[in-house]
């Protein structure tokens, strides 16, 4: 039957061949993609996570000695065990172990820590790295998304592809079912059937299985490279070199011939059963079910356009890939870019204008406290810095009675509506939360200045100021004050039970805060912030506590400055800091030009993951309108029968691929939109600012994509139907 049935009918039938030659073609590109990213994507988070959190995959904390040692390294799937000094205290010494085989370590940890006799809660894993392994431990309640996710989409992808394909191979089967049927009657088998279709497949996507698992890789490799030159300016990122790993070229390769074998199969399979009479007396046309009507196409375009809306409807099970293909990837293109765009947006507002003029550098100094750190006055003499501010936090607690509430807080509610996480009612009044922010000296003073305060070091700053917590505008919330201001000293004490208390002067209340990057009351509504100088915290540190191990330096440049003139402040105090305190540098233009990367990157990966939905429709389309043109020949025969010009032939084709691509746009603009007005009134931003920030062109060029496929689909697949003679095709019954 080969050669004498399906070689000839490959040759003369170039435009089905083809069908079925871009379907392939397309799902092994995007096998071969996908497979590619997904496996970087899994090397880049197991790099990632071995450089922030380590590459020991499991570890006990206990008495361990050398010799205990010896017996975890000589344990059978040990590869080696080393001591980690950092992570050794007061509840022993902890001691990384490496696994040969990390499919049993969750069985053969307890096993190690009862063979050296630590008890079993001494046993730690690095969930994080096993989860990259697929390895899961029941009392691992985190929730680990990023590896099940890709491959997850991954699944789904190959699911779509198989219909992409088979409906590929279904169309142009279908088209023979009447020549099968002949062919049946004279003699040939169900088995003889499926094998000639089956082998024609095979012999027909051999050749695109190759190459688009080829065009896979390099396109892999330049979205690889496209990524690292987005985050090129992204300061201590980890480079995304390209892996590529032989097994994943053979998962590719076999995952693309499963995929094909499963698609060309299903519908060999439901032809052979066919009996002989079945297949002789179909046409092979598509035929509608029932009649509808299509009213909105009719009255729109007329007798054509009812004639293209039940064509749509004898195609729909064909087409409902595209469709769905379609309307998701536009979906989750413009809902996503609209998502980041308010995100940007939001950030930009909360974090970028609202503090661009309060830091331009921010240094932390690690395990250092604020009075310890003895280089405050040469940091302010460092060459293009206008202002820096040395500071160091600490947490305390205050009572505060009924008396030292203002009206307008008992007015709101007082501590009626407070968590109980914040606030504790006692016998005296209620305990809340003292944030203590700790400045140097001559930055107090220019402090004390600023808000109109009589400058000295022995006293405290009370920032006077409460939200409204029934105002749900997070963005500007209404203002109140606090306190009655009737205290002339502050009695705070420490958070620990160890801790004291002690009784400082009342330098001012106000509601001006020093210009630092930090928040109050976003949390805790009722925290009652004080600011002191270094000189006071020196004489209460002992009884209050509650320090943080970091102290912070602010750093204001000159106006204007530029990122260059950043760099060089980044510079010195780099030098300045360096080999005696161990520092964490922050630039602000260089945090925007990071953060804008990120979101670039964010939305380039977002694209193409939707360009990638979008082929799966687009191929589908161009796989229907090429497979159906022996179907749709006699159709368009009929019609020219009765009297319909080429020009509303012509004229059907164009309202069909005006459906297929605008009915993604038709169903998704609405939620879209209906999206966008949630996030505004959630995130509290002005409408007009939001739709200013929409990305409207990318949107609208992605319509205008799908619109120009489709479009070119149907065009070739009318050139094909109206340039051959339609008059023979009523009367073609020949095996070809």
């Amino acid at each position: 039957m080969w050669k004498d049935y399906s070689a000839g009918y490959i040759k003369n039938n170039r435009a089905s061949s083809m069908s079925v030659m871009v379907a392939a073609f397309i799902s092994a590109l995007l096998l071969s993609l996908l497979c590619g990213l997904f496996y970087n994507l899994w090397v880049y988070e197991i790099e990632r996570i071995k450089v922030e959190e380590g590459d020991w995959q499991g570890r006990i904390i206990g008495e361990i000695s050398a010799e205990d040692l010896d017996l975890i390294q000589n344990y059978a799937n040990v590869e080696k065990a080393v001591l980690n000094e950092e992570c050794s205290g007061e509840q022993g010494t902890a001691a990384d172990i490496y696994f040969k085989k990390l499919g049993s370590i969750l069985t053969d940890m307890p096993r190690i820590a009862e063979l050296i006799g630590v008890p079993a809660d001494a046993v730690t894993y690095h969930y994080t790295l096993l989860n990259m392994y697929l390895i899961r431990d029941s009392n691992d309640s985190a929730l680990r998304w990023i590896f099940p996710f890709s491959l997850m989409i991954t699944v789904i992808a190959s699911f779509s592809l198989i219909l992409i394909i088979h409906n590929a191979f279904a169309v142009t089967m279908n088209a023979r079912i009447h020549q099968f049927g002949i062919l049946s009657s004279i003699g040939a088998t169900p088995k003889q059937i499926r094998t000639c279709l089956l082998q024609e497949a095979f012999v027909l996507c051999a050749v695109p299985i190759a190459a688009g698992n080829l065009f896979g890789i390099l396109i892999c490799m330049g979205i690889i490279q496209g990524i690292n030159v987005l985050l090129t300016d992204v300061a201590r990122r980890l480079v995304l070199p390209f892996s590529y790993n032989p097994l994943i070229l053979l998962l590719s390769l076999s995952a693309t011939v499963i995929t094909i074998w499963i698609s060309a199969w299903i519908p060999a399979r439901k032809m052979s059963k066919m009996t002989p009479l079945e297949a002789i007396k179909n046409t092979s046309e598509i035929q509608l079910k029932r009649k509808k009507n299509s009213c909105i196409l009719s009255l729109l375009f007329g007798v054509e356009g009812e004639l293209a809306g039940n064509a749509l409807k004898a195609q729909g099970k064909a087409m409902g890939t595209a469709t769905l293909s379609l309307i998701f990837s536009f979906l989750a293109f413009s809902f996503s870019m609209c998502f980041l765009a308010i995100i940007i947006l939001s950030q930009r507002e909360t974090y970028f204008e609202r503090y661009q003029d309060a830091w331009d550098i921010m240094v932390t100094v690690n395990n250092t406290e604020i009075d310890a750190f003895d280089r405050t006055d040469a940091l302010q003499e460092l060459p293009g810095i206008q202002s820096g501010v040395v500071y160091q936090k600490a947490a305390a607690k205050r009572i505060l009675t009924e008396d030292e509430i203002s009206e307008e807080s008992r007015a709101m509610g007082g501590f009626r509506n407070a968590s109980p996480e914040y606030v504790s009612p006692t016998s005296a009044g209620w305990l809340v939360n003292v944030p203590l922010v700790i400045l140097d000296d001559e930055s107090f003073l220019e402090y004390c200045g600023q808000i109109g305060a009589k400058p000295r070091l022995d006293g405290a700053v009370i920032r006077n100021q409460i939200c409204d917590a029934a105002d749900p505008n997070f963005r500007k919330r209404r203002m109140l004050a606090y306190l009655t201001e009737s205290q002339q000293t502050t009695v705070i004490r420490g958070t620990g039970q160890e801790n004291g208390t002690a009784e400082i002067p009342v330098i001012a209340y106000t509601q001006e805060v020093p210009n630092l990057r930090e928040e109050y009351g976003t949390v805790d509504y009722y925290e009652l912030v004080h600011f002191i100088p270094v000189s006071v915290w020196q004489e209460i540190k002992a009884q209050i506590g509650g320090t943080e191990a970091d102290t912070y330096i602010r750093i204001l440049a000159k106006d204007g400055a530029t990122l260059a003139e950043l760099n060089e402040i980044e510079e010195n105090v780099s030098r300045l800091l360096g080999g005696v305190y161990e520092t964490e540098i922050e630039n602000r233009i260089q945090d925007k030009l990071n953060n804008d990367n990120m979101f670039r990157g964010m939305k380039a990966l977002v694209s193409l993951f939707c360009v990638l939905l979008t082929i799966i429709g687009i191929g589908n389309v161009f796989s229907n309108t090429l497979g159906f043109v022996r179907q749709r020949k006699r159709e368009f025969a009929r019609y020219l029968s009765v009297g319909m010009t080429p020009r509303g032939m012509r004229k059907i084709f164009c309202v069909e691929a005006l459906v297929i691509a605008g009915r993604p746009v038709l169903i998704t603009l609405p939620i879209t939109a209906a999206a966008v007005v949630f996030f505004i009134k959630v995130s509290y931003l002005e409408p007009m600012v939001v739709i200013g920030e929409i990305p409207f062109i990318p949107i609208l060029a992605f319509i205008l994509a799908i619109l120009g496929f489709v479009g070119w689909a149907y065009y070739l697949g009318a050139k094909k139907v109206l340039g051959s003679n339609l008059m023979d095709s009523l009367r073609d019954d020949t095996v070809m």
